[in-house]
């Protein structure tokens, strides 16, 4: 996407936050992937949490399947398909060798929101569909092994490209409200960080097996909150406001 940041970057942040961030960058490579595999049993002995979050295409908005450019279309779906696939079939092997292994994978959409709205365009629809689509078919295969695979969607992400998209930054975000009034249920990534966090603490994570789950709604089941305390439910929201045609209110959804 030509964004700035960077993967040393990232392992900086997972230092600061205390945990320990190694670089490793690598591609859809097959063989590379399964090098970053061999390296973790290697060093740590073993996986327990395994998120799959990738993405990165060029969208054609609003364009038909047959209005699209194939090229970039299918690429979109190597994106969102063939990276979690291959990250999967290497790692799954090393996260089921002790029970308790969690697997997530990251949508945009619950999957109850994606199967009745269409999602702009024909690929970033079914981009969109299939991760959901992934963790639902992990869950029945990691079940036997007493792993657990959900599905877990951020709501209105503050990503860096979103605050750059708006011209605010994450001091400010609320400055963009002015122009985008539904931005107001907006949520910064820490969010669904604690999401998974709480998730790989849980002793019954199971009970989430195959299920599509979202930051707004499992801050509400185990009591975390954004940056600002807030607890901001986007998959709620958007539906029952946002695509309803409802003035922006977040009374009741943060």
């Amino acid at each position: 996407m030509n964004r700035p940041e960077t993967i040393e970057e990232t392992a900086a942040l997972v230092d600061e936050a205390g945990g320990h961030g190694i670089r490793s960058g690598w591609t859809t490579s097959c063989p590379r992937k399964s090098a970053l595999v061999t390296r973790i049993r290697r060093d740590q002995g073993h996986l327990h949490v395994l998120v799959n979050d990738i993405w990165g295409a060029g969208i054609e908005w609003a364009k038909s399947a047959w209005e699209s450019s194939l090229e970039t279309g299918l690429h979109t779906l190597l994106l969102a398909a063939d990276t979690h696939a291959i990250t999967s079939h290497y790692a799954l092997p090393l996260l089921i060798e002790q029970p308790g292994g969690l697997v997530v994978e990251v949508p945009d959409g619950t999957d109850e929101y994606n199967a009745s709205h269409y999602r702009v365009s024909f690929f970033y629809d079914l981009a969109k569909a299939l991760v959901n689509r992934m963790a639902f078919a992990l869950a029945h295969e990691l079940k036997r092994h007493g792993a657990t695979a959900v599905s877990l969607t951020p709501g209105w992400l503050r990503s860096e490209a979103m605050l750059d998209a708006h011209g605010v930054t994450e001091a400010n975000w609320r400055d963009a409200i002015a122009h985008t009034s539904h931005f107001a249920i907006s949520e910064s990534p820490a969010l669904v960080g604690r999401a998974v966090a709480a998730l790989a603490q849980d002793p019954g994570v199971a009970r989430w097996n195959g299920q599509s789950l979202s930051s707004g709604q499992l801050a509400r089941v185990y009591g975390f909150t954004d940056l600002d305390g807030s607890r901001p439910d986007a998959w709620r929201y958007v539906p029952e406001v946002q695509d309803a045609g409802r003035p922006a209110d977040v009374t009741g959804y943060r």
